[in-house]
């Protein structure tokens, strides 16, 4: 551990001061990045200060008060096993009483949270995380450097079957399983290194990775890496039955499709002084007009997540207001790659070159965001390289059809749940007629968002919504690298692993934003979806709601949050 650095001292820190300085970096990007080093928000934004000269201190909350019960509309839905947790509603019940790693907040800069603090070798291929003292457990034990490494272990566990694979990639080898496909190819299967994780003493854990990644920390504030109890297992592994965790509430009633309550721990919490005493989850169903009522009548004091063909209604309630953030949230209509016929890349160009995504951002959801480019790294993603706009070509995709084999058009389905709201069919509709003059009869089949995602990851074309995350690499290693389980294309192509493990290893952003265009443009050419946009999400409060806010990921992060009856 010779080349280990401190994170206040990491090599690369003074050479982003100077890009800050030189205007080459900014302070958005230098705020995310040196914080991910280990610097603490409130140095860095100390520090953003001095080379600006604006005197910036990081965000601070109004002072507020204690008591109360905040009643919020929401999906309440089974919540088991965070680890492989696939909604964020699930994770938003959860998150009062789990705790994780590290917190990104709405700023998109990534402090501490059960991790007081981290540190990264300069070669970033070795994190140290340092864990906070004094934290309880609901049920009275000490949180410690055991209950994390066995959270990593069983995340990295196939059978466990966690997203997080994808993740944390770099922790992982690929074994044979022994057993063949239809094809007579062997099975093969993700787990962990042999030494990926280190019990360093009781409040240090070290992480061994097998290539240099910079977004650990951000990686560690992903909804399924919740931290459980290291006897989790042995528990039956189920949160809603056991609800033992480090955060400062307590489960008190749990109805799936009902109610979810949560009540205020009365032992100290460590995080300080909350102020609601009680929260309540409201599941209203899919009716976005119970809702409206809901809230028009005093029912609850929040609203999840506010459909965008229903804003003009909101903003017409008294005593209601509506929060709106730009995300990097959208839908992929992707494309199964080993299914015909979208095993064949004239197909899947085809069907890319028949999408406007302007035009259908405007019809679906109203200009409320931006076109997307058909790589699922967003205009906000500081990594973010811009490639030439897609063109709409019908004419180009039809004589792509004819060259695969079909001169005379195709029928293609398209399965979609809706699962993001009503914008989808929208989408949908207007993405049907655009396909026409290319040949190509899109049969649209929108199915109950239940039934959708008990068949996301096996339809050949299905449109599936995908959660704002803070990095680009972060969706794509969930997404796209070969082997993962949120790999719905079942898309594996080693250069573009190669390419995202390059571009995931660099600190210096101009570099990284060059080493992007290699890895969106790996996907843009083999077609492997179309993505009609990236959307603002909006939720909505009553005035008496305080210091309350909408995070891009739509996480609820309300210690802060209180009631001004």
């Amino acid at each position: 551990m010779d080349k280990r650095k401190s994170g206040a001292n990491h090599p690369y820190i003074p050479e982003l001061r100077e890009q800050l300085r030189r205007g080459e970096v900014d302070r958005r990007e230098f705020l995310r990045t040196i914080t991910l080093l280990g610097v603490s928000a409130g140095s860095a934004y100390a520090m953003a200060g001095e080379i600006l000269g604006q005197g910036l201190t990081a965000p601070a909350r109004a002072q507020g008060k204690a008591g109360g019960t905040f009643k919020f509309a929401m999906k309440v839905q089974e919540m088991t096993d965070p680890a492989t947790f696939d909604w964020t509603e699930k994770s938003n019940v959860a998150r009062h009483i789990l705790e994780y790693l590290t917190i990104t907040g709405p700023d998109n800069v990534t402090r501490p949270y059960l991790a007081e603090s981290w540190s990264a070798s300069e070669d970033l291929k070795t994190w140290e995380l340092k864990l906070r003292k004094g934290v309880k457990w609901n049920n009275g034990d000490e949180f410690n450097a055991d209950d994390v490494v066995y959270n990593f272990t069983r995340w990295l566990d196939p059978k466990t079957g966690s997203s997080n694979v994808g993740l944390f990639s770099a922790m992982v080898e690929e074994v044979d399983t022994g057993k063949k496909d239809k094809d007579g190819k062997p099975v093969m299967s993700k787990r962990m290194t042999e030494g990926a994780v280190e019990k360093v003493d009781s409040h240090t854990v070290r992480l061994h990775l097998n290539s240099p990644v910079l977004s650990i920390p951000e990686n560690l504030y992903n909804y399924p890496t919740a931290i459980v109890h290291r006897k989790f297992g042995e528990m039956g592994a189920n949160l809603s039955k056991n609800p033992i965790g480090t955060g400062p509430y307590e489960l008190a009633e749990f109805t799936v499709g009902s109610l979810a309550v949560l009540k205020k721990r009365k032992d100290p919490y460590w995080g300080g002084e909350v102020y609601l005493d009680e929260i309540q989850y409201i599941d209203l169903g899919e009716d976005s007009s119970a809702q409206i009522a809901a809230i028009a009548s005093g029912q609850v004091d929040g609203i999840y997540e506010v459909d965008v063909s229903q804003l003009d209604v909101y903003d017409a309630l008294p005593g209601v207001k509506v929060y709106e953030a730009a995300t990097a949230q959208t839908a992929i209509g992707r494309m199964k790659v080993t299914e015909k016929p979208f095993d064949d890349i004239k197909v899947r160009k085809a069907v890319q070159l028949c999408m406007n995504t302007p035009e259908i951002l405007k019809i679906a959801y109203r200009g409320r965001g931006q076109p997307a480019e058909h790589h699922h790294v967003s205009p906000i993603h500081p990594e973010y390289f811009k490639l030439p706009f897609p063109k709409y070509d019908p004419a180009a995709a039809k004589k792509l059809l004819a060259e695969a084999g079909y001169p005379d058009g195709i029928t293609l389905k398209i399965d979609f749940g809706q699962t993001s709201g009503a914008w989808e069919l929208a989408a949908m509709q207007a993405f049907k007629e655009q396909c026409a003059p290319a040949g190509i009869n899109l049969e649209l089949n929108p199915v109950p968002a239940a039934t959708y995602w008990g068949i996301w990851t096996t339809t050949p074309f299905g449109m599936t919504s995908w959660t704002h995350r803070p990095l680009g690499v972060m969706v794509l290693n969930l997404a796209y690298r070969s082997g993962v389980p949120w790999n719905e294309a079942s898309y594996a192509n080693p250069e573009f692993d190669k390419a995202l493990d390059v571009a995931s290893a660099i600190l210096d952003v101009t570099k990284r934003k060059a080493a992007m265009e290699k890895v969106e443009r790996i996907l843009q050419d083999d077609a492997i979806m179309v993505q009609p946009i990236w959307r603002s999400v909006f939720s909505a409060a009553t005035d008496k709601v305080k210091g309350y806010v909408t995070h891009p990921t739509l996480y609820h992060q309300w210690h802060k949050v209180w009631l001004d009856a």
